[in-house]
């Protein structure tokens, strides 16, 4: 190995024997161009270092790696890089890398990147899952590394492994080197809100693209606008109508993102005529760009849903309809479509309704739900135990802030200087834009 090199291991091995990891990391911050420059020898580096004493030193090795030359990125090449990434995540020392967790996020972001542009987001989300439990300090905080692996669960369509994070209500982030960056918390809640609607989970999903649409933001961002228009077609789907946004939402929605989501607003104007001839007609003439922008499958639903909305309706005027009547009253194609959707409602407990079979006549009834049974006294009790959890963690985060020395000074009206510096609780967000 070059000079450079052997000085760079002999670093990660004195330092680490020390326990002085702050250092280190200041070190391998500066140690960037010396691996670059000796690409080929990176692997020769790996086999002279512990993967538990100096975890911090084959971190900032692994992520040298990723940016390699072009024409050493061979297919070998790339099996081997994710087979040391893969060894590197499961056996490291967590302690170290919490040192640079900046860093270790950044190895995560280059994984996913490379699998995204080989075509195998499989192969990359367990260990990204590990990735996450390796870094986070507990269930609740987000990392950046949760946006990676929520991309790879929608292009390989395995949806169950971001469930485990995403059914877990954030109440903290993670401060990777100093702040955290936009981007991945507008990702987060996209892309958590693409996979809510991919399981048709269409209440967690209005929340998720409402938390992207109201980040606070000083300019337009691309993540902000593709959440404010899925936003629409869930709200159409769940409530047959868009949902007013917050007050407290940014400027920029009204001013430049809402002009540029025409095609979901006439959508939205043809939905509230309750006429399925004209919605088709809307979704013939803006179908280029609902394909474009991938949201066919979400434009389909909101026209089933105004189908669904107008069988409901009829429940209120009718006892009971033949299969026929109930296709030509909501404009499908005939009574077994009127079947199908009639099914699938009672199903989801939308309409309380049974089939005649024989004369192909349909019964509806009221809701049979006294809220009286042992299983919806449960239900409540887990409600209000959400709700009371909810109520505590909200406890502590008003004290977190009201303690916080950048909270005081603001509060007072005192000059920066007055009083001493000190980390914030919460995360710095900067603004981020596509």
């Amino acid at each position: 190995m070059a000079s450079a090199l052997e000085q760079f291991v002999n670093n990660v091995r004195t330092l680490s024997a020390q326990g002085n990891f702050r250092e280190l990391c200041d070190q391998l911050n500066k140690s960037t161009e010396v691996l670059m420059k000796n690409g080929q020898h990176l692997d020769n580096v790996l086999e002279t270092l512990d993967l538990q004493q100096h975890s911090l030193g084959v971190l900032a090795v692994l992520c040298v790696k990723f940016s390699l030359p072009a024409p050493s990125a061979t297919p070998d090449h790339h099996e081997l890089l994710f087979a040391q990434v893969q060894e590197f995540i499961t056996g490291c020392n967590g302690e170290q890398v919490r040192f640079a967790p900046d860093t270790y996020a950044e190895l995560c972001h280059l994984l996913t990147h490379s699998l995204v542009e080989l075509k195998v987001p499989l192969r990359g989300i367990d260990l990204l899952r590990r990735a996450i439990h390796k870094i986070q300090l507990f269930d609740s905080q987000l990392t950046s590394i949760h946006a990676d692996l929520y991309q790879l669960c929608i292009l390989a369509k395995c949806f169950k492994p971001a469930l485990v994070f995403l059914n877990t209500d954030i109440t903290s982030i993670s401060q990777e080197g100093g702040q955290f960056d936009t981007k991945y918390f507008l990702l987060y809640y996209y892309y958590g809100g693409m996979i809510y609607a991919a399981l048709k989970n269409y209440d967690r999903a209005l929340y998720f693209f409402e938390v992207a649409i109201t980040t606070p933001a000083l300019a337009v961002s691309h993540i902000m606008l593709e959440a404010y228009k899925k936003y629409i077609l869930v709200s159409l789907i769940l409530h047959g109508k868009i949902q007013n946004i917050p007050k407290y939402t940014s400027q920029v929605i009204g001013r430049f993102i809402k002009p540029l989501s025409q095609p979901y607003h006439d959508l939205a104007t043809a939905y509230s005529s309750n006429n399925p001839d004209e919605l088709r007609t809307v979704i013939n003439k803006y179908h280029d760009a609902y394909l474009r922008e991938n949201n066919v499958g979400l434009v389909k639903q909101v026209l089933a849903s105004l189908y669904k909305k107008n069988i409901q309706r009829l429940t209120k005027t009718f006892l009971t309809l033949s299969l026929s009547d109930v296709a030509s009253r909501v404009q499908l194609s005939g009574p077994a479509d009127a079947e199908k959707y009639i099914l699938n409602m009672i199903e989801d407990g939308e309409i309380f309704a049974t089939i005649n079979q024989k004369d192909g006549m349909v019964i509806f009834h009221d809701d049979p739900e006294k809220y009286n049974s042992p299983a919806m006294l449960r239900r409540l009790e887990e409600e209000m135990a959400v709700c009371t959890d909810l109520d505590r963690k909200m406890q502590s985060m008003e004290e977190d802030i009201m303690v916080n020395p950048q909270y005081v000074k603001k509060s007072c009206g005192a000059p920066d200087d007055d009083l001493p510096s000190a980390p914030s609780q919460g995360s710095k967000i900067t603004t981020y834009s596509m």
